[in-house]
């Protein structure tokens, strides 16, 4: 990996200890009114993060929390992002950078701001359930521009991670079948699709090996079933060997990504899928700077769900994009 990649790599890594900081900062300030930020226009440049390679192929990536509880004037607090504070978009910046130069690939890549709601709103599901609303709606607002401005009928890649991997469900569920079509496949990194939403959603169709199309990646990492931070999902693969069975997978990576390549041994792992609880359990993690800040659980690997398996996903979209041009 070229070192320059791997700059923006620590960045988009780092940003968590950023947001964590200003969580802590903040954390003892009590809000008298809820302030939402400017909605961003997507018709505006600065609200995406944009590389065209001219490719056949897009990666629209929505990212994962970068934002904490923060403090205005008369001691409010905001609870999502503004997409025009130079502050608040540095860190998002570094995780669309960062994924880019770890899955983008030959593929555009199209990543746009939102005002993605804070860290502290997942510590309970009432929160959550009032907070991410927002967040979605501006997301579906900068997918459906995406389509109508950028995507010019090209097949696409959809994928998020986190809080971001939550919205592109919700944009699953509305997608219409024209769109869907040319959907290569959705990767669902680091939530949970339950029964239910599988049920009512008959465009998530579960991926059952490494080359089909038009279906839906999903997992979650931890060390052991007792690690989990999310409801059960009814829907798991294991991104080393793309099988749905409990058919254990090795992988050998670097464990952290705060550390230079060059200055750290590789884990030797085995990573296995627990049919029962639909988890990968990861065995032989050495790191101890991956615990997610006040939602995480040590031995829960929330935070390492894209780096650990960076090269196994880069390559695995493009099988699946080959095979959707080819088909």
């Amino acid at each position: 990996m070229r070192r320059t990649n791997f700059c923006s790599i620590i960045a988009f890594l780092l940003c968590g200890i950023i947001f964590f900081a200003s969580c802590a900062e903040h954390g003892g300030v009590t809000a008298q009114r809820e302030i939402i930020p400017q909605q961003p226009d997507y018709a505006d440049a600065s609200q995406w993060y944009m590389t065209n390679r001219g490719g056949e192929a897009d990666i629209f990536y929505i990212i994962s929390t970068e934002t904490g509880d923060y403090s205005l004037s008369m001691n409010e607090i905001c609870h999502c992002a503004d997409t025009y504070a130079d502050s608040l978009r540095a860190p998002m910046l570094s995780e669309m950078k960062g994924v880019d130069n770890l899955l983008g690939g030959k593929f555009n890549f199209y990543s746009p701001y939102y005002r993605q709601c804070s860290l502290q709103s997942f510590v309970n599901d009432s929160l959550t359930a009032a907070r991410l609303p927002l967040a979605t709606d501006d997301v579906r607002k900068a997918f459906d521009y995406y389509l109508r401005h950028e995507n010019k009928g090209r097949p696409f890649i959809l994928a998020g991670f986190s809080q971001g991997a939550m919205i592109a469900l919700e944009l699953m569920r509305q997608m219409d079948d024209s769109v869907c079509n040319r959907m290569i496949a959705a990767y669902i990194i680091g939530a949970s699709i339950p029964q239910k939403m599988l049920d009512e959603c008959k465009r998530i169709r579960p991926a059952r090996r490494a080359d089909d199309v038009g279906v839906t990646i999903c997992y979650n990492s931890v060390r052991d079933a007792s690690c989990a931070i999310f409801p059960r999902s009814t829907v798991c693969i294991n991104p080393v060997n793309w099988r749905t069975d409990a058919t254990p997978a090795n992988l050998v990576t670097e464990p952290s990504p705060f550390i230079p390549l060059n200055q750290q041994k590789k884990d030797n792992l085995t990573v296995t899928l627990d049919t029962v609880s639909n988890l990968l359990l990861v065995d032989g993690f050495s790191a101890t700077d991956y615990v997610l800040p006040l939602i995480g659980k040590e031995g829960n690997y929330h935070s390492r769900e894209i780096w650990l398996y960076r090269d196994q996903l880069r390559k695995n979209m493009q099988v699946r994009a080959l095979r959707w041009l080819n088909k």
